[in-house]
């Protein structure tokens, strides 16, 4: 049994949901509303049963209890086990000592980076000198931050000087060189050191978990630059993978669904004191990719309010651009979320409207834009009283990528006729500029395979580490897995050796949906995590969609280098080829006539056909959930009370037909493709 299996064994997942959400017994499981989005009617659904939970509401999200620490708390796979392990007494240990010693490595610099933090506000809260004293008159009196304000979001000051920090970091038992990698310190070619923050407003910048990572630092002599000082990239502080205040902006998020984003810390801070506290910031002049999926998690709504001058102008363009690829990376535009624009008039900065007219800024986050006409608007503002038509088509030609970016057949419609109306140009024309573009991007090379990556070395064997599931070399042959768990595994393994079949899976699902919107959003939508039972195999799939979206490293790579310490194990060995895997179960003492009788074996049954094969697999396992759901709607019905919500009632009704519905079409697809398995075209 594996460390995860033994957590769930000894964790009943009603007991630990109850301690977050209030469980009403209903027949033989419990209900509540969502702790994940607002809701009148309970659609949180948890079965003492199988030991897992569903939301039929907004969320149309499930899982086991790890699943559920893991969204409830932001918490990583490794982090969840570790918590809840803690909790019934099983202790979670990295894998091997190198790892333990990077682990150790890195909670040390958090321990150094928390004592520059405390350092720099305690500064700030009670100054030693007339120069702290300055900074906190600066905080008070110039930003208007209130003393309740300065404290919860640590704010502090860094005094004037080459080395304070360096030395009080040193008293403490950190070496120069620990410091020099939180980025506190700057050490010079001839081999000097000193403090990289001096005379400035410290802002200490958090991860999800509110644990400082970085600073941002204000200057506070006018002459000095930047006015802004970052941070450098540590091993804690990433600023493409943050947002600021996201650790005290999430719940808010959650509650309201909807995420505001600003451009500069105080913008940020200053809406929380006003009692904004769905507000965060972008660390950087844009968007990022991981930054906008950080927020999907949470809202339904994002709304953009960078500043309204023209570096802000362009902020926001390139954000919707970061966006725009996201959404096309959706493989199958459901991303759920609804960006827009919220303008601020007067080229004021949100900090200073917020601190003038904090009811204005309620007004206009209502009034936001949608993407579509906010870029319109923009392109039509910068073009002459009479422009020609080489020049509507060469913002037509800017834009369509942008408002062409959802699978959603009404948004483009919609959007296409916008576009049409304000540019006087037929939609037939456009339609054709659009997919002219999608041919010539669908031309452009692909993104290096990951047969050319280097073979894996199989991976050390300790005693001390997760006990992995099937697949994972214990030194011990495997136990049977069960059906669904040999189905994940397989999918995975396919997948991981042919990363872009990850297109035609969704093609087929999208081809089985046909124009029915409801189908296509709900029963037959994007093959993903979700459809994954094992807790293990749903994060390497997360993981892998993550991989699969971003362009900067091989996919391969890019797991690697983002996953835990414990799923690392997991996908070397899904990684591994068929032969190696065997290898690797026997401990990698096989025997020759073993290897011999593989050989024959791969003779006389020839692989099968790697995408036939995994689209297979992939509605075999969208049934096992559509089986999974149609379990949890029957005890659902069974509810008294639900039948004195007629809405409800239909709704339940109305996910039970449609989930029949894809059901028919996946037997009948996989009926029709059987006999073609073997023989792929």
């Amino acid at each position: 049994m594996s460390v995860a299996d033994e957590i769930k064994a000894r964790l009943d997942i009603v007991g630990y949901i109850q301690q977050y959400v209030p469980l009403k017994k209903s027949g033989r499981t419990f209900k509540a509303c969502c702790p994940f989005h607002n809701e009148k009617t309970p659609s949180f659904q948890v079965n003492p049963e199988t030991q897992s939970w569903r939301c039929f509401g907004a969320c149309a999200e499930g899982g086991d209890v790890i699943a559920f620490a893991m969204k409830k708390h932001g918490w990583t796979f490794t982090e969840a086990l570790q918590e809840l392990g803690r909790q019934v007494g099983i202790e979670v240990r990295p894998q091997t000592s190198e790892q333990r010693a990077e682990a150790d490595r890195l909670e040390r610099l958090r321990g150094l980076m928390a004592a520059a933090a405390e350092a720099y506000h305690r500064a700030l809260i009670e100054p030693p000198n007339e120069q702290a004293a300055a900074a906190r008159r600066y905080a008070v009196e110039k930003r208007r931050l209130s003393l309740d304000t300065i404290r919860r979001f640590g704010i502090g000051c860094a005094l004037a000087g080459w080395t304070h920090m360096l030395d009080y970091l040193r008293e403490l038992g950190y070496s120069d060189d620990q410091i020099i990698q939180a980025g506190l310190a700057v050490r010079t070619d001839d081999g000097r050191i000193y403090d990289r923050f001096r005379h400035r407003l410290m802002i200490p910048i958090r991860d999800e978990r509110g644990r400082p990572v970085g600073f941002g630092a204000r200057a506070l002599d006018p002459n000095d630059e930047p006015k802004y000082l970052n941070s450098p990239r540590t091993p804690l502080f990433d600023k493409s993978r943050l947002l600021f205040a996201y650790d005290l902006a999430k719940t808010a998020i959650r509650e309201s669904e909807t995420a505001v984003i600003v451009e500069g810390y105080l913008d940020a801070i200053t809406a929380h004191q006003a009692g904004f506290h769905n507000v965060v910031a972008q660390m950087g002049t844009a968007l990022t990719e991981t930054q906008l999926r950080t927020l999907a998690r949470l809202a339904r709504t994002i709304l953009m309010a960078l500043d309204s001058d023209p570096a802000g102008q362009n902020a926001t363009r390139r954000s919707l651009e970061a966006a725009r690829q996201t959404l096309q990376a959706d493989y199958g535009g459901r991303l759920s979320v609804d960006i827009r624009v919220l303008q601020i008039p007067g080229a004021k900065d949100p900090d200073d409207l917020i601190r003038e007219a904090p009811d204005q800024w309620a007004a206009l986050a209502a009034a936001a834009l949608p993407v579509a006409d906010y870029v319109i608007e923009q392109e039509m503002a910068a073009l002459p009283p009479t422009p020609s038509l080489p020049q509507r088509e060469a913002v037509a030609r800017r834009l369509l990528p942008i408002l062409m970016a959802s699978e959603n057949d009404l948004y483009r419609q919609d959007n296409l006729q916008k576009l049409a109306l304000r540019l006087r140009i037929p939609e037939a024309d456009l339609l054709a500029w659009s997919a002219e573009q999608r041919r010539i991007a669908r031309a452009r090379p692909p993104r290096r395979s990951a047969s050319d990556a280097a073979p894996p070395e199989p991976p050390p064997l300790d005693a001390d580490r997760l006990a992995p599931p099937a697949g994972v070399p214990t030194g011990q042959p495997p136990a049977l897995l069960s059906r669904e768990a040999a189905l994940e595994e397989r999918s995975l393994h396919i997948l991981l050796s042919h990363p872009d079949l990850f297109y035609q899976v969704n093609r087929k699902f999208r081809e089985l949906a046909g124009d029915d919107r409801a189908l296509l959003e709900g029963p037959l939508s994007a093959w993903g995590a979700d459809d994954f039972g094992q807790t293990v195999y749903r994060a390497l799939m997360r993981a892998f969609e993550d991989a699969f979206r971003q362009d900067e490293l091989d996919i391969h790579a890019f797991l690697r280098a983002h996953l835990d310490d414990e799923l690392r194990g997991y996908l070397e060995a899904l990684l591994a080829e068929d032969l190696e895997a065997i290898r690797m179960r026997l401990g990698y003492a096989m025997p020759a006539e073993l290897e011999a009788c593989w050989s024959r074996s791969q003779r006389l049954n020839p692989p099968l056909d790697p995408a036939a094969e995994l689209i297979e697999t992939a509605l075999r396992l969208r049934l096992r959930r559509l089986q999974r759901e149609r379990h949890e709607l029957y005890f659902l019905q069974q509810d008294p009370q639900l039948h004195h919500d007629p809405e409800a009632m239909q709704m339940v009704s109305q996910r039970v037909n449609l989930s029949s519905q894809a059901k028919r079409r996946i037997d009948q697809e996989l009926s029709r493709a059987a006999s073609l398995l073997r023989h792929p075209s």
